[in-house]
C-alpha cells in the first residue's frame, strides 16, 4: 500500500511545483510590464512637459519651458545635451511656431519685412536660448542651416532690391566716369610740369 501511494504523492508535489513556477513566471513578467508601461508613461509625461504638454504631433512647444527641462527631454531620449536633442528641441519650440506663424500671413506678405521681422527675430531668439540653455555655443552649424532652410522654403522668390543692379543711367555713369578721368589725369600733371619749366627759364632770361 505504502508503495503505490509514493508515486501518486511524487506526482502530486511535482504538479504543485510546476504549477508554482507558472504562476512565479506569470506575476514576474505582469511586474516587468508594469514597470515598462510606467516607464513608457514617465517618459512621455517628461516630453509632454518639456515641449508642449500634448501628444499631438502638429501642436508646437510652450515658450515658457525652463532649462531644467531641456536637460531632462535630453538627458531622457538622448543621454545628454547632443545636437540630435537640439535638432529635436529646435524642430518643436522653435521652427514649429515660425511654420504656424509664416502660414498665418499671405504668402505675399512673406516679401515683406515689416511683417516677418518680428517673426524672423523671435526665431533666432528661441534658438539662440534653448542652444545656451543646452551649453552648445551659438551660432552653431545646426543653427545656420536651419537658418538656410527657412530662406529657401519662405523667402527664395522674394525680389533682393538691395543686391540687385542698379538702373542702366547710373551703370553708364560709374563706368564712364573714370574712362573720362584717366586722360584728364594724364593732361594735368603735364601742363603743370610744363608751365613750371616757362616760369623757370623765363626768371633765367
Amino acid at each position: 500500500m505504502t508503495a503505490n501511494r509514493f508515486p501518486l504523492v511524487f506526482a502530486v508535489s511535482f504538479l504543485l511545483m510546476c504549477v508554482g513556477c507558472l504562476v512565479d513566471e506569470t506575476l514576474s513578467m505582469q511586474s516587468a510590464n508594469t514597470v515598462v508601461y510606467q516607464s513608457t508613461e514617465m517618459t512621455i509625461d517628461i516630453a509632454n512637459t518639456t515641449i508642449g504638454g500634448t501628444t499631438s504631433p502638429s501642436a508646437c512647444g510652450k515658450s515658457t519651458v525652463s532649462c531644467m527641462n531641456f536637460h531632462i527631454f535630453c538627458d531622457t531620449f538622448y543621454g545628454g545635451a547632443t545636437m540630435d536633442c537640439l535638432y529635436e528641441l529646435l524642430a518643436h519650440m522653435c521652427l514649429c511656431n515660425f511654420d504656424m506663424a509664416m502660414a498665418a500671413l499671405n504668402t505675399t506678405d512673406w516679401c515683406a519685412w515689416g511683417n516677418v521681422s518680428g517673426l524672423y527675430s523671435n526665431l533666432s531668439l528661441c534658438t539662440e536660448n534653448i542652444s545656451d540653455c543646452l551649453s552648445i555655443p551659438w551660432p552653431n552649424p545646426l543653427v545656420e542651416q536651419t537658418f538656410v532652410d527657412i530662406h529657401h522654403k519662405f523667402f527664395k522668390d522674394c525680389p533682393m532690391e538691395e543686391l540687385s543692379d542698379p538702373a542702366p543711367p547710373i551703370i553708364f555713369a560709374l563706368v564712364i566716369t573714370p574712362i573720362l578721368l584717366i586722360p584728364i589725369m594724364q593732361i594735368f600733371p603735364r601742363t603743370v610740369h610744363e608751365r613750371c619749366q616757362g616760369g623757370a627759364q623765363s626768371r633765367l632770361g
